[in-house]
């Protein structure tokens, strides 16, 4: 699991390391962020501190040019609820007149098992995106970590991916302070987009990402004090750490529940595969009992994205029976089941927890496949009202 930091957090951390970042403040409250944008200077960005992409298109990032926007921005802001997120902060920060937006990030490429440093021209937008419909976009260069990266392989990656040459040097020099971050900070990944460039040719990290291994906090006690802090505003994590499940949120609307993290990746590939939108990670671990089961189902029912649920157990240590009661258990407490539930077991007991199952409630599938299809077919359904 990775701990996700707020952009504050990483911009804190990326300064430090001596990337050029905007001047900002961090404020809860609309006195603190119309003080925060006096004492800054007009105009400056009201950005929700929330672990979600698309926060401008969302109505989460608002510019503004005066005391009066500045509070208008924060009574909209604040409070509000962001993809399913509360925004319990914003930053207030000064506003970047740039002509270009870069992208730049380190993380792992499990395929080479190697990092990879990643470069593109096109920053701005999600990088996902990009990836997707236009690879050749993104330069990337592959680091072996006996060695750390080689200032010569940062600016390959920035001359690759046609970087102007007036601020190349600085942007590689960004590129592999981000690198050190990573390897020193036990990154997963670390990125800037934007990477804003001025008429002036300055280059600033308008934003910040950094997700940390969670496993590795005990060596890192600068961000560890962050954990907290990081998680807030976040109920779902916060209640998936109550509950110890291995959670993440996703963007899309198929929540997905299953016992171990290889079998969850498929589930997730899987609906992909088949045109829908994973909506979570979330593996409820071995052995998993009655309690746990309704605990998972609890977790998935708060997400007011998730549209439809696919219940994926694979038993091994995990029993069926036990599964399909906790299943049975979790939703006999609904006068009506809040989202549509497609279960499919396999394993030991497999065949005791179909027949205990109550298919009033659930929609039963004999294979992963027909209930990942039913699964997204019910979601869409869902929109389609």
């Amino acid at each position: 699991m990775d701990m996700r930091l707020h952009e504050y957090q990483a911009k804190d951390v990326f300064a430090d390391a001596g990337i050029p970042t905007p001047e900002s403040q961090l404020a809860s409250d609309v006195d603190g962020v119309v003080s925060a944008a006096d004492e800054i200077g007009y105009p400056v960005a009201v950005k929700a501190q929330v672990h979600v992409g698309g926060r401008g298109k969302a109505g989460g990032i608002e510019l503004v040019d005066d005391a009066d926007e500045a509070r208008e921005a924060a009574d909209s802001i604040l409070g509000m609820d962001l993809k399913g997120y509360h925004v319990e902060q914003v930053l207030v920060e000064e506003a970047v007149d740039f002509t270009n937006e870069l992208y730049v990030g380190i993380t792992m490429d499990r395929g080479e098992g190697k990092p990879v440093a990643m470069v593109s021209t096109k920053g701005g937008v999600n990088i996902e995106e990009v990836a997707e419909e236009d690879p050749d976009a993104i330069a990337r260069e592959h680091v072996d970590p006996s060695f750390g990266m080689h200032p010569y392989q940062a600016r390959k990656a920035v001359y690759d991916a046609g970087v102007d040459e007036a601020v190349a040097r600085d942007v590689s020099s960004i590129l592999k302070t981000l690198y050190d971050l990573w390897e020193n900070k036990d990154g997963s990944d670390v990125e800037i987009n934007p990477l804003m460039i001025t008429a002036d040719d300055e280059v600033i990290a308008a934003d910040a990402v950094m997700n940390v291994d969670e496993d590795a906090l005990f060596r890192q006690p600068e961000l560890a004090e962050m954990e907290e802090e990081a998680a807030s505003g976040d109920e779902l994590e916060q209640k998936a750490d109550e509950y110890n499940f291995d959670y993440v949120r996703l963007s899309g609307n198929t929540g997905i529940i299953g016992n171990g993290a290889g079998l969850v990746m498929t589930t997730l590939d899987l609906v992909d595969h088949y045109g829908g939108e994973p909506a979570n990670f979330l593996d409820v671990g071995g052995g998993a009992k009655a309690e746990r089961i309704a605990n998972a189902l609890d977790m998935v029912f708060s997400d007011d994205n998730v549209d439809s649920v696919v219940f994926n157990i694979f038993g091994g240590i995990t029993r069926g029976d036990e599964v399909a009661r906790g299943i049975n258990e979790a939703l006999e407490q609904f006068d009506e089941i809040p989202k549509p539930v497609v279960v499919r077991l396999a394993g030991t007991n497999w065949e005791e927890g179909m027949e205990i199952l109550n298919e009033d409630l659930v929609t039963v599938e004999q294979t992963l496949e027909d209930a990942v299809q039913r699964a997204v077919e019910y979601a869409e359904e869902v929109n389609e009202q």
